[in-house]
């Protein structure tokens, strides 16, 4: 398989995708089978969603051997190591973030593909980012961080692909565009984590919440 920068920030993307996923199965004590569905289901959902709507079937992980060596090979690390870590609620959080950064980048080099215009490059990477999350969290019975205000998170995708092409913009090189990108999703994402900053909701009288 040719190692376009798509395939390489898909498989890294995956690859933080399935550790994200397996360690909340681990967590929510799913059992082995549940451990690598979870894996599975959290690291190719987004890319699926993405796929299907521009229309690349079939989807690029029932042709890819090596996106599912690697989506086991997380599924795998999240098990062997999960004795060694006390804090799984912040592993899961920070390869989820890590995944974030990658798979909105993943999405945005495939709209560019396929020659799309900027905003519908930012929204398949953006749905490429969150849709595998999404499931994952419905899967668990986790509030889905994509439709609650709990935390910041498409909208981190979304101001990532911005910046993106806003560098492309002025000549910025994709040696160094594509890693700068990545760092401001996760930081973007890490920073409203962290501050505990969220965007105001409306309540049922009209009226802005903010807390």
């Amino acid at each position: 398989m040719e190692m376009t920068l798509f395939s390489v920030l898909d498989l890294l993307g995956s690859l933080a995708f399935a550790v994200s996923g397996a360690s909340l199965a681990i967590k929510k004590r799913f059992d082995l089978f549940g451990v690598f569905v979870l894996a599975f289901v959290t690291a190719i959902g987004g890319g699926t969603v993405r796929d299907v709507l521009i229309g690349n079937t079939p989807v690029d992980w029932m042709s890819n051997t090596a996106l599912i060596i690697t989506i086991v090979v997380g599924a795998g690390a999240a098990l062997l190591f999960n004795p060694y870590i006390d804090k799984m609620s912040y592993f899961v959080y920070l390869f989820d973030a890590i995944g974030l950064g990658l798979f909105t980048m993943a999405g945005i080099q495939k709209g560019i593909e396929w020659e799309l215009n900027i905003f519908i490059c930012i929204s398949l990477g953006t749905i490429s980012a969150t849709f595998g999350g999404l499931i994952r969290d419905i899967i668990t019975g986790e509030p889905p961080m994509l439709l609650t205000r709990k935390e910041i998170y498409a909208i981190a995708s979304a101001v990532g692909g911005g910046f993106y092409f806003a560098f492309n913009y002025v000549g910025l090189p994709d040696e160094i565009n594509v890693p700068l990108a990545i760092i401001m999703v996760f930081l973007i994402r890490h920073l409203t984590y962290r501050y505990g900053i969220r965007l105001p909701s409306v309540d049922e009288n009209g009226k802005w919440i903010r807390d």
